[in-house]
């Protein structure tokens, strides 16, 4: 592979590891993961319930931090950043899309959308918010507050604001838990085109199959350990790891 043939790197994962509790209680939810996550695709990240899918998300996303190894966004290594550097952070290379939406419900889809940069002290770019609203298909909610929107349009509103900003990376936590089939779909392909038609770089926890089949690469945890990966995921390969997961240690590998 040549040089120019490289994919770059927008997240590189080292020897990370995480514990929660102490002595015989110890809950080792991640256990000396490694892994790049290249610019410009769309990743998956699977693994059965507490295999440590969401708290390597939330790590990553410097919403929690490590007992050891190093997460770098970009040339950053976030472990280095202290705490007005992390802010910066979150707020300028890193969106995050939640489960639950986390939309302020005193303000307008349009007020959520451009929140991180009102916070951040940044007029929003009217070409790119143009750009970014046409493809969430809101503009004729932009008005209206999230008790107005069903599901899928308050999670249309969280995937706008996690874009507004042209954060290098996007995470989602389960970003299609709360919706039912259609509106997950829609999310979903919102995501699909965010990195086909905008180079977007998005990292995404699922336990669907389904969703995972969106994407251009699936990491597989168990126990906190990466166990497995598939690329140009379907529906069908996923299930036929997750079941040999399912079936035991000697299976997943």
């Amino acid at each position: 592979m040549t040089a120019e043939a490289t994919p770059q790197i927008a997240a590189r994962i080292v020897g990370l590891t995480k514990t929660y509790g102490a002595g015989a209680a110890v809950v080792r939810a991640l256990d000396d993961v490694s892994v790049d996550l290249a610019a410009g695709e769309f990743t998956a990240v699977m693994g059965p319930s507490g295999s440590g899918k969401s708290t390597l998300m939330h790590v990553c996303a410097a919403l929690d931090s490590a007992d050891a190894g190093e997460v770098w966004i970009g040339e950053r290594q976030i472990g280095a950043l202290g705490d007005k550097q992390l802010t910066l952070l979150r707020r300028e290379e890193i969106g995050f899309v939640f489960q639950s939406f986390n939309l302020v419900p005193t303000l307008t889809a349009e007020e959520n959308i451009l929140l991180p940069l009102a916070i951040a002290g940044r007029t929003p770019d009217a070409g790119w918010f143009d750009e970014v609203i046409a493809a969430v298909g809101l503009r004729d909610r932009l008005g209206h507050k999230p008790k107005e929107l069903s599901g899928g349009q308050q999670q249309r509103v969280a995937v706008a604001r996690a874009l507004v900003s042209r954060p290098r990376v996007i995470f989602a936590d389960e970003p299609t838990g709360n919706l039912d089939s259609k509106s997950g779909a829609e999310v979903l392909g919102l995501l699909r085109a965010a990195v086909d038609q905008h180079g977007q770089t998005v990292v995404m926890v699922t336990h669907d199959p389904v969703a995972a089949a969106y994407t251009d690469r699936v990491i597989f945890l168990a126990d906190g350990r990466v166990v497995d990966e598939l690329r140009a995921p379907d529906r069908d390969g996923v299930l036929e790891i997750m079941a040999a997961m399912t079936a035991g240690p000697a299976a997943a590998r």
